[in-house]
């Protein structure tokens, strides 16, 4: 009998030693680092890069409104180069609901909000030459108040290698006419959206983008901007130079200033994941 009970003891103990093994996560690639695509915008244009499920991203958007052709090179080094006078900053929140899917928020600090929603349809392939996402947004001016200018539009990438990303960004923007009022028939703006991100060092990249109007409401010049980036792990920071402060659909639907003023601006984006 004892050694009955010695032995149901020992099963006992050996059945309590035995932990069942851990549950892993699925593998999601959306986790990994995009090479060719390391941010979700170019300079104010979007990628197609994903937000993975359930993960979110910060970005900070900075553009400086002193003109750097303005006066002459002494009073442009009095200015800081720019960095002495007023900014447009914005701030954004995106966040992936699903596999493909994302939403966010941004907001400049001339009071106009957008919100938007991005969503991968198709992906790059052996058997498909590039990525579409789909992209529909609400932006309001006056903290969502006034002035509403819904878009719709699809972003088209195509990846070379580890090296370079290339888009085309057809897009409609609705009430793109600050006084519509005056021009009741010319109050949208299609654009398409052109730009190329080159990695030229394994963590340094130059990015270039323009977004020429082809149709509608079109003051100004199309808006055009450059700039280089550093990634840091999760971090990006990209100093840029544009002709506008445009980073909603909105605002760059307007178009940029000139092509002979160009403003000093730089973009920060974090990645929680």
């Amino acid at each position: 009998m004892k050694r009955l009970y010695c032995a149901c003891g020992v099963i006992l103990l050996t059945i309590g030693m035995v932990q069942p093994a851990a549950a892993q996560a699925p593998y999601d690639p959306d986790m990994d680092v995009s090479f060719t695509q390391p941010d979700f915008t170019l300079v104010a244009l979007p990628t197609t890069l994903r937000v993975p499920r359930n993960k979110a991203a910060f970005r900070v958007t900075h553009r400086f409104t002193r003109p750097l052709g303005s006066g002459d090179f002494g009073n442009l080094l009095e200015d800081f180069f720019g960095l002495d006078t007023g900014a447009q900053i914005g701030l954004e929140v995106r966040y992936g609901i699903r596999r493909g899917t994302q939403v966010g928020v941004h907001r400049t600090s001339d009071r106009t909000i957008q919100f938007f929603a991005q969503h991968e349809v198709k992906a790059q392939s052996d058997a498909f030459p590039f990525t579409i996402s789909a992209l529909a947004v609400a932006e309001g001016t006056n903290n969502f108040r006034d002035s509403y200018s819904p878009s719709l539009g699809a972003v088209l990438s195509r990846t070379v290698g580890e090296r370079a990303a290339l888009y085309l960004e057809p897009i409609w923007v609705n009430n793109s006419n600050s006084l519509p009022s005056d021009v009741v028939d010319d109050n949208d703006t299609v654009l398409l959206g052109v730009g190329a991100r080159l990695r030229v060092r394994p963590t340094v990249y130059i990015s270039v983008e323009g977004s020429p109007r082809v149709a509608g409401h079109d003051p100004g010049k199309a808006q055009i901007g450059v700039g280089i980036e550093k990634r840091l792990g999760g971090h990006l920071f990209q100093l840029n130079f544009s002709n506008g402060f445009g980073t909603t659909f909105g605002q760059i639907a307007r178009g940029g200033s000139s092509n002979d003023n160009w403003y000093l601006g730089f973009n920060i984006s974090r990645k929680f994941y």
